[in-house]
């Protein structure tokens, strides 16, 4: 099984990123999936894993009722899925993501003293973190 979670980990906003400062995902008819991933984790900062909220993002996009969840949930993870790192949140939105140590995730916005606490390595808590970056919001000069 694959897993999209992270621990004692902060995901930085993209290098290529013109985010100057954290925003919410704009609300659209039919929310789109960074304003729904966005609502739930900002709602419920370290509640959830990176993969309960990629897999609930996914099963409420496509109608999966709860019932049928969990076998859906198992398939969902039989293959890699993308990760926090490849959300809009850290490409065009100006969120940092950070997981504690079970795991559970919290955004974090650009520009203030909680992101660069983590970007320099080291929790509130005093934990030290693994500092990463969301993926590119284009190939051009990644090679």
């Amino acid at each position: 099984m694959h897993s999209t979670n992270y621990v004692d980990t902060f995901i930085q906003v993209a290098e290529d990123s013109t985010a100057s400062s954290a925003a919410a995902p704009p609300a659209r008819a039919t929310p789109g999936i960074a304003e729904l991933t966005f609502r739930m984790i900002f709602e419920a900062p370290y509640r959830y894993t990176s993969d309960e909220v990629v897999f609930t993002v996914w099963a409420e996009r496509r109608g999966i009722p709860e019932a049928e969840r969990a076998a859906a949930r198992e398939e969902f993870f039989a293959k890699g899925q993308p990760c926090l790192r490849a959300s809009d949140l850290g490409k065009r939105y100006g969120w940092g993501v950070h997981a504690d140590s079970a795991g559970r995730v919290a955004l974090v916005p650009l520009g203030s003293t909680e992101y660069a606490q983590l970007a320099g390595g080291g929790a509130a808590d005093g934990r030290s973190v693994t500092v990463t970056r969301a993926m590119r919001t284009s190939r051009r000069g990644s090679r």
